[in-house]
């Protein structure tokens, strides 16, 4: 039994979590950077702090995803060499029943040769 496994996948899967990462990054920074500008009047005050919250919370929610982006890495990371484990521990299970198989096989044959060889006379006690 021959397990192959391409890495293919799993590289573009980073490729396109790294890309997703830096574009919401970059939508992030942008909006943070429209709401750093110099109010010009209070209702644009008012709009600014408003903004600066949103930022903070913002922020933090993305901290958040962050973490959770980080976790689910680590959890993937894992799964993934627990399945290699596990698909190396079935090889290793399947090679030693066939060996098992086989060896029991030899030795039903040679019990077979057994019965058949006739009693030689000069191993006879009568």
């Amino acid at each position: 039994m021959t397990v192959i496994k391409s890495s293919e996948p799993a590289e573009t899967g980073k490729a396109g979590e790294s890309q997703v990462e830096g574009e919401i990054r970059e939508f992030v920074r942008r909006d943070i950077a429209t709401l750093r500008r110099q109010p010009e009047n209070e209702s644009e005050m008012v709009a600014s702090n408003i903004g600066t919250l949103l930022q903070r919370v913002a922020g933090t929610s993305v901290k958040e995803i962050d973490k959770l982006i980080l976790e689910l890495q680590t959890l993937r990371e894992m799964l993934h060499t627990e399945g290699a484990r596990v698909q190396r521990e079935i090889v290793e299970y399947a090679t030693l029943s066939q060996a098992a198989m086989q060896s029991t096989r030899i030795i039903a044959e040679s019990l077979t040769h057994w019965k058949k060889v006739p009693d030689a006379p000069s191993m006879r006690h009568d």
